[in-house]
Formats: C-alpha cells, sequence, structure tokens
C-alpha cells in the first residue's frame, strides 16, 4: 500500500541542512529546487541533467528563454505532495520580459525515484503548466492603435498612414529638366504648384535631395510606376501622420501635425502564446491588452473651414479669414489662399495695419471715458490736428452727427478727433480688453494678436485712432476683438481640444455699457452702412475698414453673426466692400442652421 505525504518546503529545507546524506536522498524537494534554481541561473545544461530527458529538456528550457525574449527568471518551490517513489512539488516562475514586463504564474513538477535518486520528470509543463510537449511559448507585441485628429464634428482629418517621399538630387541626373517635367506630370494631380520649372529651380537650389512631395499611400499606388527608375529621384516610406484631404485646412494642420506627432502612440500591449511543432498559435496563456492613445480633437468645424477657404480662394490677392467660436473660443476656421500660404501662417502671425475697423476701439475707449454711441461728433471732410491734417475718404462730410453715425458712415474725422482727446494709455488699454495685444500660446498653432502701443504724442494718437498710426493687428487678433464683443467678455482661443492655452498680458472686463454700444453701432454699419452687402445674410455684426499701405490699401471686415466671429483681410485689396464680399460668400455656403 503506498504512501502519501505532504512536505512543506521549510520542512524539507531543514531536513537536507541537519542531515549529513545527499539531498537526493531526502525527498523530492531538493532536486525540484535544484532544477529550478539552475533553470532560473539560465544553466540550462544543469537544469536537463535534473530531468529524466536531459536532450529534450535542454532544447525545451533553451526555447522558453530564447522565445519569450526573457531578461530574468525569479523562481522557487513551494509544497509537496507524495506517493512512494513519485511526487509533485509546486513551483512559482516570475520572468522579467523585455520593456519591463512581468509575467508571474504558478505550476508543478513531476517527480520520481528511480535507484533512490529523485529527479523531474520531464514535461513540457515543467515550465509552464498548459504547455504541450510538442509546444513551445513565444512573446508577441501587441501595437496599440496610433491616436488620429478629428475635427469638431468626429471626422477624420490626420490619420495614421505610410507617406512616401519623393526626393530628386538634380547633381544625380544626366537631364535634370526632362526629370522634372516626367516628375511634373506625375504630381501635378496632387499639387498644382508642381510644374516642371517650379521642381527643377527647387532642386537645383537645394543643397542635396530635394523633397518634391510626399504622397499618401494611395496617392503613391497611382503613380508609382511612374516614378521607379526616374535618374537622381529617391522614392522612401515612413510612418506619419496623413491628411485624409489634401485641400482641408493644409496649412493648419501643419501646424497641428507638428504638435501631436510624438504623442499619437499608445501604450503597446503584449502576449505570450503556445506555438504547435509547425509554428502555429495554439493558445494564449497571458495577454495585457494594448492602452490607444485618445484622439486628438480639433475645435476647426469642418462645414466653416471649408466654406472659409473657398471664399477665400476666389480672390487673386493674398486673403485670408479666421473664424471664432465668441462662447467658448474654439478656433472654427483658418482659412489662406494660396498668395498668403507664401509667406506662411499669416492668418495668425501676421501684422498689418487695420484701419477703419480699429474705430471700434477707439469707440470703447471714449465710451469707457464716458461719451454714448448718441454722443454728438463733427464729421467735416478734413480735420487738422496738430500739424496732420486727417480726410475723410472723398472728402465726404456729415456735419455733426451721433458717434453711432460716425462709426455706420467710418468718419475719419470723428474719430481722430475722438482719439485725440483720448488719454496716452487709452487705446492700449482698451485694445487690451479687447484681446488685441496680449500674447496667445496656443497648442498646434502660432498666433500674435498685435501691437498697440501707449502713445502721448498727439499725432501718433491721432492715426492710431483711425487704424493707420503704429497699430498692427492680424487677422486671428481682430476675430479675438469680435468674438469678445459677441460674448461680452474676452474668450480663451483653442485649437486642440483639452489643451491650454497660455495668456500672457492682462485683459480686463469690458463694461456691458460699452459692450452694448458697440454691438448697437456694428448693427448700423450692416444695416445702413458699409456693409450693406451681407445684410442678406442675417443678423450681421461689423466693422469695416480700408487700410492706406504703400503701394494700395488693405480690405477688412470684421465682426460676428450669432456665435460666429470672424475677421477677413485682402492684402491691397482696395476697398473694404471686397472684404465684406468674401466674408458674404463664407456665410452664404454654410448649411441651414449656422
Amino acid at each position: 500500500m503506498s504512501t502519501r505525504m505532504l512536505i512543506p518546503l521549510a520542512v524539507a529545507v531543514l531536513a537536507v541542512a541537519g542531515s549529513g546524506c545527499s539531498a537526493s536522498s531526502q525527498g523530492p524537494v531538493p532536486a525540484a529546487d535544484a532544477f529550478v534554481s539552475a533553470f532560473a541561473s539560465r544553466d540550462l545544461d544543469a537544469a536537463a541533467r535534473l530531468t529524466s530527458q536531459p536532450q529534450k529538456a535542454t532544447a525545451t528550457l533553451g526555447s522558453a528563454w530564447q522565445q519569450l525574449q526573457a531578461e530574468q527568471l525569479t523562481a522557487h518551490t513551494g509544497a509537496a505532495r507524495v506517493t512512494g517513489d513519485t511526487a509533485t512539488v509546486d513551483y512559482t516562475y516570475e520572468w522579467r520580459l523585455p520593456k519591463n514586463r512581468m509575467w508571474r504564474y504558478t505550476g508543478q513538477l513531476q517527480m520520481g525515484r528511480s535507484d533512490g535518486r529523485w529527479m523531474v520528470r520531464w514535461a513540457s509543463s515543467d515550465i509552464h503548466p498548459k504547455l504541450g510537449n510538442t509546444q513551445t511559448m513565444a512573446l508577441r507585441a501587441n501595437p496599440a492603435p496610433r491616436a488620429r485628429v478629428n475635427e469638431q464634428s468626429g471626422s477624420d482629418v490626420l490619420v495614421p498612414g505610410k507617406v512616401s517621399r519623393v526626393a530628386f538630387t538634380a547633381a544625380a541626373a544626366a537631364d535634370p529638366g526632362s526629370v522634372a517635367t516626367a516628375l511634373a506630370a506625375a504630381l501635378h494631380r496632387f499639387d498644382e504648384r508642381l510644374t516642371p520649372e517650379t521642381i527643377l529651380s527647387s532642386a537645383k537650389s537645394a543643397d542635396g535631395a530635394y523633397t518634391v512631395a510626399l504622397l499618401s499611400e494611395n496617392e503613391f499606388d497611382e503613380v508609382s510606376a511612374d516614378l521607379i527608375g526616374l535618374p537622381g529621384v529617391a522614392l522612401t516610406s515612413q510612418w506619419d501622420l496623413v491628411a485624409t484631404d489634401r485641400n482641408f485646412a493644409p496649412d493648419l494642420l501643419a501646424q497641428v501635425r507638428k504638435t501631436v506627432i510624438a504623442e499619437v502612440d499608445g501604450k503597446a500591449g503584449w502576449s505570450v502564446v503556445t506555438l504547435n511543432a509547425n509554428g502555429a498559435d495554439t493558445d494564449v496563456l497571458t495577454e495585457v491588452a494594448s492602452q490607444p492613445a485618445p484622439s486628438f480633437s480639433l475645435s476647426v468645424d469642418r462645414f466653416v473651414q471649408n466654406a472659409a477657404q473657398r471664399a477665400v480662394d476666389a480672390r487673386t490677392e493674398q486673403t485670408m479669414m479666421v473664424v471664432l467660436r465668441p462662447s467658448t473660443g474654439a478656433i472654427l476656421a483658418v482659412a489662406q489662399n494660396k498668395a498668403a500660404d507664401r509667406d506662411g501662417p499669416v492668418a495668425t502671425i501676421g501684422q498689418y495695419p487695420p484701419g477703419s475697423v480699429f474705430k471700434t476701439v477707439t469707440a470703447a475707449a471714449a465710451m469707457s471715458a464716458g461719451a454714448t454711441p448718441d454722443t454728438l461728433l463733427p464729421c467735416p471732410s478734413r480735420i487738422v490736428i496738430g500739424d496732420r491734417t486727417i480726410p475723410n475718404y472723398d472728402l465726404f462730410t456729415l456735419g455733426e452727427v451721433s458717434m453711432t453715425t460716425a462709426y455706420e458712415r467710418s468718419c475719419n474725422t470723428s474719430f481722430a478727433k475722438l482719439a485725440s482727446e483720448l488719454p496716452g494709455d487709452a487705446l492700449h488699454a482698451t485694445a487690451a480688453k479687447l484681446g488685441i495685444g496680449p500674447g496667445y500660446a496656443i497648442a498646434g498653432l502660432p498666433a500674435t494678436s498685435g501691437s498697440v502701443p501707449p502713445s502721448d504724442e498727439l499725432i501718433q494718437r491721432t492715426e492710431d485712432g483711425i487704424g493707420q498710426g503704429k497699430v498692427v493687428v492680424s487677422p486671428f487678433g481682430m476675430a479675438v476683438m469680435a468674438s469678445t464683443i459677441a460674448h461680452g467678455s474676452a474668450p480663451v482661443p483653442y485649437l486642440i481640444a483639452g489643451r491650454t492655452t497660455e495668456i500672457d498680458g492682462e485683459r480686463a472686463a469690458v463694461a456691458p455699457a460699452v459692450i452694448d454700444g458697440l454691438r448697437a453701432m456694428m448693427r448700423t454699419v450692416v444695416t445702413g452702412g458699409t456693409a450693406e452687402r451681407i445684410a442678406d445674410q442675417g443678423e450681421v455684426y461689423g466693422k469695416t475698414g480700408e487700410a492706406e499701405v504703400e503701394g494700395g490699401s488693405h480690405s477688412w471686415f470684421v465682426g460676428y453673426r450669432g456665435d460666429i466671429a470672424f475677421a477677413t483681410l485682402l492684402v491691397r485689396g482696395g476697398s473694404s466692400d471686397h472684404a465684406v464680399a468674401v466674408t458674404r460668400d463664407m456665410f452664404e455656403a454654410l448649411p441651414a442652421g449656422y
């Protein structure tokens, strides 16, 4: 009759320590302990010699270390159960795998005694309890899906994908002109700016290889046959964030891509699987799920962006538009035509004299000092302040009129006089309240609102008051001003949801009476003043401006409708009516409900 007994590990160890006999004669635990110790030390031959099948054990033990790419194994035995010449001994293994992955599990060693010597009865389950004798284990990495970038309604605008770079080294081609022609023929469909002349000129002036184009996977598949083998042309592929629509806010998305590209990788998951003799996966022994990086959500509204882009693209002059949501500060659109793109992100960082749209700041400063929209002001055809003569456009005259009428008709002489009578820091302080002047650090978007320097000098302050002196602004800054008036306080503009915008500079509150006065005056500009062209587009509030510059004048229109604030600029676009027309085109293209 067989005898079965349970031997705790601590008892077995004491028995070995207190005896002069060999470990093998004292039970299965010392033999099991020696096996797991050798296995953990990666002394595979020593571990295998403690088994019943050393040759098989050596190969399988080595495969475990190799296939798991293991860095360390911590192993110890536990309780033993003995029945005559057979026994089981519990084991606990904890593997440290690459990238600090830890895998811990328990199992049992089957032990046998022969000629008084205990040894491990070899089976693959001595490595893992679920491992069959014809199986091995392997580590699998499970990459996390990369983050995507969405616009406001949730549709993708940047997605993970493969980008193929088309680079041309002119010096490496015997006939670079013919190569440039072939490149243009293949790539012009994706970018109309790629002509043989522009490609050849850029390649010759480049220091080394010139990147002609970056193509999405589908685009590359379409033209790869025409590109492969061209002399001096190198084609390389790499992972990147790829625009779903090449024409959707390309400059803006380029800025966003640079901001988020380092954060799109999630935390990869991993698993350990069993493989059969043919190398096919048969089971999963352990698995840690991947943790995808959350997608990035932009404030940009696809409908507003597309409508604004179409509106600016219709013009040949440098034309740009910035659209914000006053209630939240969400940047709904930043649109520039190709003529503007040549100078960089000018819609948000360009600095331009604002002309008559700055009369909004002058009016706010005057109301802060006690004036009202009904305050009477002279509007002669010209006015002399100091040694400066300020004329009205076409020398029109209105006589004595309310500030509302002077604003509606954009009377230079009225606002020059108002500005001349203000304190030296009034325009600077009032502009800051409306959002112009402070610095904005917006994640994903370079932005400069403008500069309104204080001035105790009479002539400069007078010229500043009609937007012609040393005052400069960006369309972004003007959109913030319009948003402040629409909302009643300066919003915090943002582009990427969840990212903080840092504002450098004080933006004090604007008195409600001043906000009410500005709104009333801006409405009359549309209903009966210089922006009547847009009156059919709903309850629009705005101010037009024409800023004189060398070689012409800038055309401005700034305002809001509902919860959409805008600033439109045509560089040397002439009459402000052109800016009104571009803005009207944007509103007309929006879906119902906007």
